[in-house]
């Protein structure tokens, strides 16, 4: 019998993965493990609080601020928009762990909150000491894989947590250099 490779990894309701391509990623890592890749984005703004990011070659992700906050609504405000990075950052880990597993992903949602107190009003309002910034997030995880109980599910999410790049942005120091 003749062995048939699999291109694409069915994932339930879920657009399929390139598995070769998930696979290579994966020796990739494992044959050098200390690459840094720089990321970048350029920050334009546009007026009042929107502002229009450009990352690589894609069109501009925008930026705003909500009427409460002086802002036209357009868009979401930045921290929503880190709440989203976080989001989807748990969600693509969460996906390819499932996959490189074999399991089948029917149903795959999260759903983030986080506190944070917005009265210093970016530096121009009440400066007492206190947290600025998120104090607390929680994220709910909503998947569904065909025969995989919910222990191994939040295993997977465990597991996930652990290595997701924007997780671990949210809860260890990092070096932070703003300057002219």
């Amino acid at each position: 019998m003749t062995a048939v490779v699999q291109k694409t990894a069915l994932t339930g309701c879920l657009a399929p993965i390139d598995k070769g391509g998930l696979e290579q990623l994966i020796a990739n890592g494992k044959a050098n493990p200390k690459v840094i890749k720089t990321l970048k984005c350029k920050t334009v703004a546009e007026g009042k609080f929107r502002h229009a990011n450009y990352i690589r070659n894609l069109a501009p992700y925008i930026v705003d601020e909500p009427p409460g906050l002086l802002g036209d609504d357009s868009a979401p405000n930045p921290s929503e928009a880190s709440l989203a990075a976080l989001g989807s950052c748990l969600a693509v880990g969460l996906h390819a762990n499932a996959v490189h597993r074999g399991w089948t992903v029917n149903k795959l949602e999260l759903e983030l909150e986080g506190d944070l107190n917005i009265t210093a009003v970016w530096g121009t309002g009440d400066v007492s000491d206190k947290p600025v910034g998120f104090t607390d997030v929680r994220v709910k995880v909503d998947m569904e894989c065909e025969g995989i109980s919910k222990e191994e599910v939040q295993a997977l999410v465990d597991h996930v947590k652990k290595w997701s790049p924007v997780a671990n942005t949210f809860t260890r120091p990092v070096n932070l250099e703003v300057g002219v």
